[in-house]
């Protein structure tokens, strides 16, 4: 399979993949058995990955990054990658659940919280009735003792999942799925948010809204106390910073 194209965008390598590629890529390397690590990618990913060495290297080591977020995908088109599209998390995961139903591929799920999680187990299994979920675990809001990590591992590896949803948030995901890449035997895609949306626990943002690159906006009304931060600190230097890029990139 040709691999998509691939840009850096501040300093992070972003695929300009689509929701068929990615999805044939995902469900390629779980026939195969293979670990694997799939990450989304939106302004605060590139934004965290300027500051921490470690997250950087997270992103680096991943198998693709995807452009979840628009503004992403215009640096991606503006950048040279002109069949760049979205890859939104929520739609890849319906998408990747419909054919691992089809092909009859085990899965799991790992993060959020047990209340989010079992709504959003409830909800697969009535929306895709002969899908194998075989796994799924919150853990606790704590840092895991190595016993209690190697209990999950040993779980993990012993239900058979083949595609594990990891839905821890931001740069945590990303870094557990570099931290457990060949220890845990699946296809591992940190899709966030998606739980909570597909669970029904949280609104998305309209289309509209989600076309225009305004998403941010939407999920910074619904939750001022938990975003605010993120989006002062990240978006105006992620504006300044891509327009010198892209100005860079034109004239050299």
């Amino acid at each position: 399979m040709r691999c998509p194209e691939r840009r850096t965008i501040l300093g992070t390598a972003v695929d300009a993949t689509s929701y068929g590629d990615a999805m044939a890529r995902v469900m390629e390397w779980a026939r195969r058995g293979e670990s694997r690590t799939v990450c989304l990618g939106v302004v605060a990913t590139v934004m965290e990955a300027r500051e921490s060495p470690s997250y950087r290297a997270a992103l680096e080591s991943a198998d693709l990054v995807t452009p979840d977020g628009m503004p992403l995908v215009w640096m991606l088109r503006g950048l040279g990658a002109r069949p760049a599209s979205r890859v939104y998390g929520p739609e890849l995961t319906v998408a990747v659940l419909g054919a691992a139903q089809a092909e009859g591929v085990a899965v799991g799920f790992y993060g959020s919280r047990e209340e989010v999680l079992t709504r959003l187990v409830a909800n697969l299994r009535w929306r895709f009735p002969r899908l194998e979920v075989v796994f799924h675990q919150a853990p606790p809001f704590r840092p895991l003792s190595v016993e209690e990590d190697e209990a999950i591992v040993h779980a993990m590896r012993e239900s058979g999942a083949r595609i594990l949803f990891v839905g821890l948030g931001g740069a945590k995901q990303d870094l557990w799925m570099a931290e457990h890449r060949g220890r845990v035997p699946a296809v591992m895609l940190g899709v966030g948010a998606a739980f909570d949306f597909l669970a029904g626990t949280k609104r998305q943002a309209p289309r509209w809204m989600q076309n225009a690159g305004l998403e941010w906006l939407f999920r910074l009304a619904t939750e001022p106390q938990r975003l605010w931060r993120r989006y002062l600190r990240h978006n105006p230097r992620f504006a300044f910073l891509a327009v010198k890029q892209i100005i860079g990139a034109r004239f050299s």
